[in-house]
């Protein structure tokens, strides 16, 4: 064993990776990391691409630019055109995003599973009685980007953004040590509820609606819209409650995280998950995620 494989093996040790990404100062750790992830002073930013390809599977090779102005600019990287094709049945639903899938399948009701022995509910997650009720008994996946995934995330299929409601919370980390150890992780953390409604381009009834809600963490605190002019980030003062009207062709890009995350995807009932989809996959952004069933077309 290498002395890299050794040190990757040190550090992703669960009760060890744990404690020091959850027990440090979490919210003046992110917004140090914001300002010292954009430093263009190249051998500041060499140094930290270096040290991030030692601990991560950091792949480079389809990414549209050769050359990064900072360690920030690597983080929220576009791909060569192409590198990401969506599935074009229409009564499918595309991954928006690279991800490994993590707990998946029909919500119970209004309850939705966090890891082994941990659950949540959908009022919690996205604070709206009204959106909870559209949402349930249907199906959810939920995607956890790594740091070293492709950051950017884009439409499941041709749709429109009505609404984004924007939740301050703290910024735990996402990854399994923490879900299987923090209850409710979900509905703690900063996030965005986009609510989006499916158009005519797709074999699913146009009107349907289908909610993404990206949850940041510890080192993110940061989502970007395409669609919006604002950041929205630990230090966004308001409103919490935009209202939009953008539409989106299928794998258009919505926007993206400024490190790794996760984002859950919410279908109401009439859909399931698509062949081959559960905990534990990898996916790339475009891949089949979710299926319309014939009753919702």
């Amino acid at each position: 064993m290498t002395a890299t494989s050794r040190l990757r093996r040190i550090v992703s040790h669960e009760g060890l990776n744990f404690a020091l990404t959850n027990w440090l100062p979490r919210r003046g750790l992110t917004r140090l990391f914001g300002w010292f992830s954009r430093i263009e002073q190249p051998w500041v930013r060499d140094l930290s691409i270096r040290c991030w390809r030692v601990f991560t599977d950091l792949d480079l090779s389809d990414a549209r630019q050769g050359e990064f102005r900072s360690l920030h600019d690597c983080f929220t990287r576009e791909l060569v055109p192409g590198a990401r094709p969506f599935c074009q049945e229409p009564d499918l639903l595309g991954s928006p995003s690279d991800a490994i899938v993590g707990q998946c399948g029909r919500i119970d009701g209004a309850t939705l599973l966090q890891a082994k022995g941990r659950a949540y509910r959908l009022e919690e997650l996205l604070v709206d009685a009204s959106l909870a009720e559209a949402m349930r008994d249907g199906s959810y996946v939920t995607l956890r980007l790594t740091s070293a995934m492709y950051h950017r995330f884009h439409s499941p299929a041709g749709l429109r953004v009505k609404r984004v409601t924007y939740v301050s919370g703290d910024v735990w980390n996402v990854n399994p040590p923490a879900l299987d150890r923090v209850e409710r992780l979900y509905c703690r953390n900063e996030r965005a509820i986009l609510e989006t409604v499916l158009d005519e381009t797709t074999a699913i009834a146009a009107g349907t609606r289908l909610l993404l809600v990206p949850v940041a963490a510890i080192l993110v605190a940061s989502i970007r819209l395409r669609f919006l002019d604002v950041r929205l980030h630990l230090r966004y003062n308001g409103p919490n409650r935009i209202e939009c009207d953008a539409g989106l062709a299928r794998g258009a890009e919505m926007g993206w995280f400024e490190h790794g995350s996760t984002i859950i995807v919410l279908a109401p009932p009439g859909f399931r998950l698509a062949d081959g989809i559960s905990a534990g996959r990898r996916v790339r952004a475009g891949e089949a995620l979710l299926r319309a069933s014939d009753d919702s077309r």
